[in-house]
């Protein structure tokens, strides 16, 4: 069963819970550290982009990993997206293949292996930063201005998968929100030649929802973000609701959700990941967002890219 996200690891402060759950993020921080002892990082003969985080989910990574792949066929490159096989990760995993091509395996060593063998050039890893077996040539780390890094706190006393002096592994930090300086400084602590990069979330469909009442669902990483974009574009959002990340909805699930629909009269609407979670058979009564990210200064970012190009 998953389960919410707890609400204290985006605190900016202990709670009695975060200092309770201490000991296992000591355990949790040996057993990291012991993978990073014992691995073995393997080079490989073409560029090798990896688009991770520090925050635990919900930081944007797919669709900036779909944003680089734009940017390298512009520069007439042709990549694959290389991931790890997770059985609850399915939504994402279609969200790729409607816009990129994909390698997945179950060590993403072998998914860089088969992309070589089948002649692509170049790759990119959605997620994969915490991966010390493969030797990148560009680690971005993706975080959003909403959450940034919530409690600062290891798994499971707060959201973050590793201690951010792991940013010295980093070359670009990539934010989704407003320019923050102070966050900046702060990061630039771990590594001071980090480069930041900011970009908003733009919808592309929202003329669609004008002027229509709106009951909004996702079970993504932070929902919150997604609702707050709804508002912040003016739409008529009435009702919340929030379910786990990669949440697989079921028939009672969507039975309800009708149920509110006529309830309140309004349309329902929810992210691509969540639409492409429902059943094929039911979709078409669905609605959803159409995102892309806007870099601030693609030209910069996209000049970053350039550099990796042999």
């Amino acid at each position: 069963m998953k389960i919410f996200k707890p609400k204290f690891w985006d605190q900016n402060f202990f709670t009695i819970f975060s200092i309770l759950l201490m000991p296992f993020s000591l355990i949790y921080l040996i057993i990291i550290n012991l993978k990073k002892i014992i691995s073995k990082s393997k080079n490989f003969p073409i560029p090798i982009i990896c688009v991770g985080n520090i925050y635990i989910g919900g930081t944007g990574k797919t669709p900036i990993t779909l944003k680089i792949c734009k940017i390298l066929k512009e520069l007439e490159q042709d990549p694959v997206i290389v991931r790890k096989i997770y059985s609850s990760h399915d939504d994402e995993i279609s969200l790729i293949k409607k816009h990129n091509k994909i390698i997945l395996s179950k060590k993403r060593v072998e998914g860089i292996e088969k992309a070589i063998n089948k002649n692509f050039k170049f790759v990119v890893m959605d997620d994969g930063f915490q991966d010390m077996t493969i030797k990148k040539d560009l680690n971005i780390i993706c975080f959003h201005d909403n959450q940034r890094i919530g409690n600062g706190l290891l798994l499971p006393s707060g959201p973050l998968r590793e201690r951010l002096t792991e940013l010295k592994n980093c070359q670009i930090v990539l934010i989704n929100g407003k320019q923050d300086i102070e966050f900046e400084q702060k990061l630039k602590k771990y590594n001071t030649k980090l480069d930041f990069f900011y970009y908003n979330s733009i919808p592309k469909n929202i003329d669609n929802f004008k002027n229509k009442k709106l009951i909004a669902f996702a079970g993504i990483g932070n929902p919150i973000n997604f609702f707050n974009l709804l508002k912040e574009n003016h739409l008529n959002l009435i009702k919340e609701i929030s379910f786990p990340d990669h949440y697989n909805y079921s028939e009672q699930d969507l039975i309800k959700l009708h149920q509110l629909e006529k309830q309140y009269n309004a349309k329902l609407i929810t992210t691509e990941k969540d639409f492409l979670r429902i059943s094929p058979f039911t979709r078409k009564t669905y609605d959803y967002i159409k995102i892309e990210p806007k870099l601030k200064d693609e030209e910069a970012f996209k000049n970053r890219i350039k550099k990796l190009i042999k």
